[in-house]
């Protein structure tokens, strides 16, 4: 893999990963309010869910592969 390929990846699971963290958040805190809208909720935890797919799969990138 070249070193800009490399670079571009670590770069997007640094966002993938910013975003991941911030949803949590949200997730948690409105996941107290009863009134909140639940579909929503739903909506935000698949995004969540896609988010820790992609998040994984550009990390066996980076990983280098083992011979055996």
């Amino acid at each position: 893999m070249l070193e800009e390929e490399t670079e571009m990846l670590r770069t997007k699971l640094h966002e993938l990963t910013l975003e991941h963290r911030d949803l949590d958040d949200v997730i948690n805190r409105l996941s107290l309010d009863p009134d909140f809208d639940q579909l929503q909720l739903r909506r935000m935890k698949k995004r969540k869910l896609v988010l820790k797919d992609q998040i994984s799969q550009i990390r066996s990138k980076l990983i280098p592969d083992i011979e055996a």
